[in-house]
């Protein structure tokens, strides 16, 4: 544990190094400062990210410009029907040597990098999906009775389609908690459409540059972890993720009817960590009240479910949420959770 002088001075290193990683992150991902807040919040946190959002709106461009900024190597993973768990995790091969003998030699698969970029995890069989969610609890990978590290640091980067559901399997509860955050990624406005435009249809195009090193986002990933929290936000977070599970004393009378069920402890620690992370990002020493309120839809939305009366009435989580946000950290958070 760092003196708090020293831990100081590294948040303030750190949050300086942050702005020049998020300027080098819009000279290619123009706009959409929410989203990329988000994904550099789960990577400072240790976690992955589920970026849902339509195609063409710069999901694989982001985690390209990721990957370079923050100095990670990255494979791609496209998902269909017919993958397989080996074309993810790797296989092993019979190899015969020039003497005759032979042996076995295990042949990695592009699970085996820093920042995995999973495209349409949803198109996958249940048994392929099923062959990450070791890789992404444990940062490492059994085959043939081998266990196999990966990382430090390893991200798994999903993506889905909200849209197109034929021909998809919808991932289970289990592997949805492994993600820390689910991010939607939205439409550009108007103005920031222009400059996207602009800067992509031209002869030349931006480059991002290194600003991390794997070690560096390691060590600060730690630093995220000593951050102080206060009383208040420790109060919130816990009041908040155990006000949104339908059978604690906690919910109210309009989460009962409308959840089937709510979010684990897993929630909370994702909500400790991300909100520390938004601080880091936005140069603060510690987290607020504000910081609980800008977190709680990406991490509590997956974690989610509403009941069947629910959905026939024509509730939505993120209504949901921001009505548990406002009766939890006061009126004005329904808006933050939108």
């Amino acid at each position: 544990m760092a003196e708090p002088e020293q831990l100081m001075n590294d948040i303030e290193r750190l949050g300086a190094k942050l702005a020049q990683a998020r300027a080098s992150i819009d000279r290619r991902f123009i706009g959409q400062d929410r989203v990329v807040e988000l994904v550099l919040a789960a990577m400072l946190s240790g976690g992955h990210a589920l970026l849902v959002g339509l195609p063409g709106l710069g999901k694989t461009l982001l985690v390209e410009t990721l990957s370079t900024v923050m100095g990670l190597n990255s494979n791609r993973i496209q998902f269909t029907p017919d993958l397989m768990p080996a074309d993810i995790l790797g296989s092993e091969v019979l190899e015969t040597a020039p003497d005759g003998s032979r042996a076995f030699r295990f042949l990695e698969g592009p699970v085996f990098c820093q920042l995995l970029m999973a495209d349409e995890i949803n198109r996958a069989s249940p048994r392929t999906q099923s062959a990450l969610l070791q890789a992404m609890q444990e940062r490492a990978v059994t085959i043939a009775g081998q266990h196999r590290p990966l990382g430090p640091p390893f991200h798994v980067l999903a993506t889905q389609n909200p849209i197109e559901q034929e021909g998809t399997y919808p991932l289970p509860e289990a592997q949805l908690d492994r993600f820390l955050v689910q991010i939607d990624v939205d439409y550009p406005d108007r103005e920031t459409e222009k400059n996207i435009l602009l800067a992509t249809t031209g002869v030349l195009s931006e480059a991002a540059h290194a600003v991390f090193t794997p070690q560096e986002l390691i060590e600060a990933q730690g630093v995220v972890r000593q951050m102080p929290v206060g009383e208040k936000v420790v109060d919130a977070i816990l009041d908040l993720v155990r006000a949104c599970r339908p059978r604690e004393a906690e919910a109210s009378s309009a989460v009962r009817d409308a959840l089937a069920w709510g979010p684990g402890p897993r929630a909370a620690q994702a909500l400790m960590l991300t909100v520390r992370a938004r601080a880091l990002i936005n140069g603060r020493l510690a987290p607020t009240i504000e910081d609980v309120q800008a977190m709680a839809r990406p991490v509590l939305i997956h974690r989610m479910a509403l009941s069947f009366a629910a959905r026939a009435r024509g509730e939505t989580l993120p209504e949901l949420i921001g009505h548990v946000l406002a009766e939890v950290t006061g009126p004005e958070a329904a808006g933050a959770a939108a």
